[in-house]
């Protein structure tokens, strides 16, 4: 996922790394680099922090620019600019506030499109989690909860998986357990 990720941070960064010219060009590379980096960590520390629900919302519409999700990202983008390239917090701000929408608009479109191999949302999960969610799998998970209200909450997606595989141990749950504190 990192280098598809990498990918999509290099479609993006047109207007807010390349062509910026806060950025020397002799950075360009690194700082899209650390961009790809900080939003994964980002992405990973809301799926291991108890943010599951708001990524999982993420990919059903529910989770548009005003997102925690996508506040958290943008903050971590910005402060690695920062640290690393020594930008301006202002410059690093708007780099990020460009940058971070378009990329997570992008990983949920081409998740969410049948055409495009390029991401699958068992394989982002996979990855964010350290492959505690293997055997999860998320696309019936996402197409169960598209029809409720966008909001998740624990209660419902272990409901669902409860459901699913019962109370017995073993499945599922236990998966999961480690994201969520168990």
């Amino acid at each position: 996922m990192l280098d598809n990720l990498l990918n999509l941070v290099k479609q993006y960064a047109g207007d807010a790394i390349v062509q910026n010219p806060d950025v020397p060009n002799e950075h360009n590379e690194a700082a899209i680099e650390t961009a790809s980096g900080s939003i994964f960590s980002s992405l990973q520390s809301q799926v291991s922090g108890g943010g599951l629900s708001n990524v999982l919302s993420m990919f059903t519409g529910g989770g548009g620019q005003n997102s925690s999700v996508t506040s958290n990202a943008m903050a971590s983008v910005a402060g690695s600019l920062m640290e690393k390239f020594n930008l301006d917090p202002s410059k690093a701000q708007g780099i990020a506030a460009t940058l971070v929408p378009q990329v997570l608009s992008g990983l949920v479109s081409k998740t969410n499109d049948p055409n495009d191999s390029s991401f699958n949302i068992n394989g982002i999960f996979s990855s964010l989690s350290g492959g505690k969610t293997d055997g999860v799998n998320f696309d019936d998970v996402l197409t169960k909860l598209k029809g409720s209200d966008g909001k998740f909450s624990l209660d419902d997606i272990t409901g669902l998986f409860n459901q699913q595989g019962g109370d017995q141990g073993g499945g599922i749950m236990d998966k999961l357990k480690g994201l969520f504190g168990s």
